[in-house]
């Protein structure tokens, strides 16, 4: 077995330490859990694939889905890891100094590189690079994909710079930032046939597509509501609030990139960084795109959307000032045909569809309904089916070779997190908002619609 050190003395020591086994260390290490610890495909019996056949990625943004996206790439035999970026060399993320395994691109470069050890010294692996800007990874011409797993601020950007340099693209959920910045990318993956795949990977679970046929084939009758439970936010800081200078490895100007330079705080960057509406959208925007879309999906709105949008009730906002985000939040939706929503904290985390013969709920390990049977196993939900896809990552290799579309486009993924832009505006303006989802755009409204499509980005950034 690979081994990534540390600082750890030796490999028995981090074993009794985690108390994790031998069989389920390995197993932790192979499915994501434990990203920098990676045993060889070989060792577990799978068809060697040759270099020339594997579809070359870069790997841009190592933090911990990052570096959990370098342990599925690496297990995910037609890959081959070429290139990873990221603005800070070497950190543990939000947990103090070498008290959890490392990220950054000097950590992804040695697990890659102990991965494909045996093809180093064959001499059919030349070794991983590593950059600190993404432009750079994006200009080489043997990358034929592009992951990027950055904070939400820096999705749109490198998307843009990717699919210009003529990459395929795998981009971590919410595909964008900011709401105008979703057209420009949507057409240009159409406009370059290009493959996307968005990190929304509950559409590549077996659960959550159950649940979606069972809906669309009709067994709880008619949808009247769906409630889509997401996780609150924070009221006090997370980690340490003293304004310092940025970690000297690491590049803050550029990790800010074009969003506004805040003063650097530990409390405000890795992990954190979504807390604030620089960066990120808070656990509405986070999570949004997982079990909002599940809830699209199920009633068939995953390429429209709602009617009329509304901020219910009273947010309750962070004590903490620098954060910015709601702790708790409710979002209202009508949909044309008379179903409503609600996107809220409140709830269960996890989607549950309530029509007029019945109820089920579900999140990514169980589900209920009010008709057990539906759940049982062998239950054929009916003729209608939806995009099967077994395997998130699997599923953007296999669009790679074949061009066939992912099973979590641009368009759809963008579809599922406007009811989040939408409701931060109705929460500021106090009152709800008629959205026409063909035009996208909010009814008799310009001033809003203006706000919805700016994109104000700290120079010298933009999106062209």
């Amino acid at each position: 077995m690979w081994y990534y050190a540390g600082n750890l003395a030796n490999r028995e020591a981090f074993m009794k330490k985690t108390a994790l086994n031998r069989r389920a260390f390995t197993q932790a290490a192979l499915t994501g859990l434990v990203a920098p610890f990676i045993v060889p495909a070989r060792a577990w019996g799978k068809t060697e694939v040759a270099p020339s056949e594997r579809v070359n990625v870069g790997i841009i943004g190592l933090g911990g889905i990052g570096m959990g996206h370098v342990g599925r790439f690496l297990r995910a035999r037609e890959a081959h890891i070429v290139a990873v970026c990221d603005v800070h060399k070497l950190h543990y993320r939000d947990m103090d100094w070498e008290k959890r395994t490392p990220c950054g691109r000097d950590a992804a470069k040695e697990l890659v590189e102990r991965y494909f050890a045996k093809e180093m010294e064959q001499g059919t692996y030349k070794g991983c690079a590593t950059y600190n800007d993404f432009r750079e990874l994006c200009a080489r011409d043997d990358i034929d994909a592009v992951v990027i797993a950055t904070p939400d601020h820096w999705h749109a950007r490198i998307t843009m710079e990717a699919l210009r340099q003529g990459k395929d693209v795998y981009c971590e959920k919410p595909v964008t930032h900011l709401f105008a910045e979703a057209r420009t990318i949507i057409e240009e993956v159409q406009q370059r046939k290009a493959i996307f795949q968005t990190g929304s990977q509950q559409r590549s679970s077996k659960n959550f597509r159950l649940g979606v046929e069972l809906v669309r084939n009709g067994h709880l009758g008619k949808i009247t509501h769906m409630e889509v439970g997401l996780p609150q936010g924070h009221a006090q800081a997370q980690g340490d609030t003293t304004l310092t200078d940025a970690p000297a490895d690491l590049d803050y100007d550029l990790w800010c990139g074009p969003s506004e330079k805040l003063p650097y705080m530990r409390a405000r960057h890795h992990r954190w960084w979504r807390f604030h509406r620089a960066y990120g959208g808070g656990n509405i925007m986070d999570w949004i795109g997982h079990h909002n879309d599940i809830a699209h999906w199920g009633i068939g709105m995953e390429e429209s959307g709602p009617v009329e949008v509304a901020a219910h009730g009273e947010w309750v906002w962070p004590t903490f000032t620098g954060y910015n985000t709601p702790v708790h939040y409710d979002i209202r939706c009508r949909f044309e045909d008379g179903c409503t929503s609600s996107i809220s904290d409140q709830h269960r985390n996890g989607v549950k569809w309530i029509g007029e013969d019945g109820w089920l709920w579900m999140d990514r390990r169980n589900a209920e309904s009010s008709n057990p049977a539906l759940l049982e196993r062998g239950f054929d939900p009916g003729p209608i089916k939806v995009y099967e896809s077994k395997d998130h990552v699997r599923n953007f290799i296999e669009g790679i070779k074949t061009r066939k579309e992912c099973v979590a486009p641009p368009h759809i993924a963008h579809r599922s997190i406007t009811p989040g832009y939408l409701g931060y505006i109705a929460q500021e303006l106090g009152r709800p908002l008629q959205w026409d989802a063909d035009q996208e755009q909010v009814k008799d409204d310009d001033a809003v619609n203006a706000l919805l499509n700016a994109i104000d980005y700290r120079a010298p950034w933009s999106l062209d």
